[in-house]
């Protein structure tokens, strides 16, 4: 029997951007509403318009408990609130942890890091959560769904990717302990680590870093694809004993030792 998300919704977290973005539009068409939550109020306009009656925008960050609860109520508005996804990031060039001139690593810097990597994503699945627990359960007991995003870096960080890596493997560590923690309410928590994903911000890059960052892919030799992130959400939707895990997105990615500036 094909499942049915009619009349659900959804907040997607950097829903106007690449992985994000893609997910957006996956769940309009499921039939889901969603709301397009992102800082760049223009942005998540723009996007909202793009998908039309299904989405709208809701204008905030992940660490805002004022706007993750206006965003919140917006997608209880214009549905039964079943789906959250953390897809939200940017890129913040990173020092290594110490150079040859004896400079330590900017504290200021990890910290901005964490917070929006790892602080953020857990604050609004806090929210999201607590939004969940008052939804009449489904036959399996569940009330809901929180999709984090990790990344390869998780596992094979980098040289200059300390903060990054720390706040990705934060992510894995908080997605297998919230779902046992949530498991009490009926609401699961997957995770996705992406490898090299062909994003609007990645497009934009240099070829000899494509190149790059393509090079020790196994099979498709490729980038990834922003909709097979949201596939992956999707099916996560569609497969009610998935809890609990992070899967890698990354073609069978194998790294070598890199600098990532």
């Amino acid at each position: 029997m094909t499942q049915s998300f009619a009349g659900q919704s959804a907040l997607v977290c950097g829903g106007a951007g690449g992985l994000g973005g893609a997910t957006a539009r996956r769940m309009v068409e499921l039939g889901m509403k969603v709301v397009v939550f992102e800082p760049d109020a223009a942005g998540a306009d723009a996007y909202a318009d793009e998908l039309g009656a299904g989405a709208v925008a809701v204008a905030g960050d992940h660490n805002d408990d004022e706007t993750v609860l206006r965003a919140i109520a917006k997608a209880k508005q214009i549905g039964e609130f079943r789906l959250a996804v953390n897809a939200a990031g940017t890129a913040i060039n990173s020092p290594p942890t110490a150079d040859a001139s004896g400079n330590p690593h900017d504290m200021a810097v990890f910290r901005e890091m964490m917070e929006l990597h790892l602080f953020g994503p857990f604050n609004l699945s806090r929210l999201c959560a607590a939004a969940f627990a008052s939804n009449e359960p489904d036959g399996d007991g569940a009330r809901g769904l929180i999709v984090n995003t990790a990344s390869t870096a998780a596992y094979d960080g980098q040289a200059r990717q300390a903060a990054y890596s720390a706040a990705k493997s934060g992510i894995v560590g908080l997605t297998i302990a919230m779902a046992r923690d949530l498991a009490a309410i009926g609401v699961r928590a997957n995770a996705i680590a992406p490898g090299p994903i062909l994003t609007p911000r990645l497009a934009s890059a240099p070829d000899h870093i494509k190149a790059a960052l393509t090079a020790n892919v196994a099979f498709p030799k490729r980038f990834g694809h922003a909709e097979e992130y949201a596939n992956l959400v999707e099916a996560m939707l569609r497969t009610p004993f998935l809890n609990g895990q992070t899967i890698r997105l990354d073609g069978a990615l194998s790294t070598p030792l890199t600098t990532f500036a």
